[in-house]
């Protein structure tokens, strides 16, 4: 087998089908498999992955394990030759696996020498702007400075900490990837030894890709591909989550480097900083809609609240409107790699999107890379 889609889920039960839908149609053309690990939900997620996913490998764990170890488990019994960890508030193009495996194959054939690690690719939140921790550096004491006082938006020379020797659209060795989307030779995850379980989430991602670089793998952004990241949506960004950040981050630091007094002094000021500017963005991310525009190719009845109307030609629109306007994709009329296509090219301040996922009959989608999304359901 090819490729194993290893999908970690927690609470997420309408992203999780979302995700699922488009990753089956990704592995159409593959010899490949979705395992889907579930952390133990108090929502439907299972019962939800039973009724319209059968064919799909679920694995019920009995409490929540955390990221590194229910990602381990779906590992231990995934048969494909790559792996890919996928967040379950994902969306991915239909030819990214393909592109990615090919990336990796064409790269191995170029250069006999070489060691490739993980490959991430281009990720974009749900307005279709381009996420920077797609890429990034290692986040040694003085990069994580530059980031947490925000130095990095003002000299690339402080830019080490989202990768900024190369741009959005170039690809490239970086030090690492996001664990939203990482594609890896599964002999090489489990000769790491997987995510380090010691670590309940947040570093794990650094951890692994930093692993792989002390296998002298070397580890690449792809950007030929986009795949959306909804952000947030399994974690509410709140006090919690601060403690569990800085914990995590403080994890790294002392695994992989040498303890600082001065520098665990600004962590947790720059933490500090980090929560009141995370709970205020959160608090006013949200953005009235003064009208709707559906993309389908069939006439739907969605029962909105706000004025609607059909277009199928999208032309001069978004510069010729002040109007909030949300567009809503009929995913039965487009592709995923057309509505992600369409995201990117058309993004601008004054447009959201949503996709209708008709076989469950809801809206989805964010508005912004720290929204945690919304949901629609649509009533008959």
């Amino acid at each position: 087998m090819q490729l194993s889609v290893i999908i970690l889920n927690y609470n997420v039960r309408y992203f999780l089908e979302q995700c699922v839908l488009s990753v089956q149609k990704a592995l159409e053309n593959i010899d490949g498999e979705i395992i889907v690990i579930d952390n133990n939900s108090s929502d439907d997620s299972c019962a939800m992955m039973k009724e319209l996913f059968p064919n799909v490998k679920l694995i019920e764990n009995k409490e929540n394990l955390g990221f590194p170890k229910g990602n381990s488990i779906g590992v231990a019994q995934a048969k494909g030759e790559y792996i890919c960890i996928l967040n379950p508030d994902t969306v991915v193009a239909e030819d990214t696996f393909i592109k990615i495996l090919n990336f990796v194959t064409l790269s191995a054939v170029e250069v006999p020498n070489s060691a490739i690690g993980i490959v991430g690719c281009k990720l974009i939140d749900g307005t279709g702007n381009f996420l920077p921790e797609s890429k990034r550096g290692i986040p040694t004491p003085w990069v994580a400075f530059t980031k947490i006082f925000g130095l990095y938006k003002f000299s690339n020379v402080f830019g080490k900490y989202y990768a900024q020797h190369l741009t959005e659209n170039q690809s490239g060795k970086v030090d690492i990837l996001v664990g939203a989307f990482m594609v890896m030779k599964r002999e090489l995850y489990n000769e790491i030894g997987g995510f380090d379980e010691n670590c309940f989430m947040y570093s794990d991602d650094i951890d692994l890709s930093y692993m792989a670089l002390k296998l002298e793998k070397s580890n690449y952004y792809f950007h030929e591909t986009s795949v959306i990241h909804y952000k947030g949506e399994s974690t509410i960004r709140d006090e919690k989550y601060m403690k569990r950040f800085q914990e995590a981050m403080q994890f790294f630091y002392k695994k992989h480097f040498v303890k600082s007094i001065v520098f665990d002094f600004f962590m947790k000021i720059g933490a500090i900083l980090f929560s009141l500017l995370k709970k205020n963005q959160t608090q006013n991310s949200t953005k009235k809609i003064d009208e709707y525009i559906i993309f389908s190719n069939q006439e739907l009845q969605l029962n909105l609240t706000k004025k609607t109307r059909i277009l199928n030609e999208f032309s001069n629109f978004k510069n010729n409107s002040n109007s909030n306007i949300e567009i809503i994709f009929d995913t039965k009329s487009f592709s995923y790699k057309e509505i992600i296509n369409f995201m990117i090219s058309n993004k601008c301040k004054n447009l959201t999107f949503k996709n209708y996922i008709p076989n469950s009959n809801y809206l989805i989608g964010s508005n912004n890379s720290i929204d945690r999304g919304e949901i629609i359901i649509i009533k008959n």
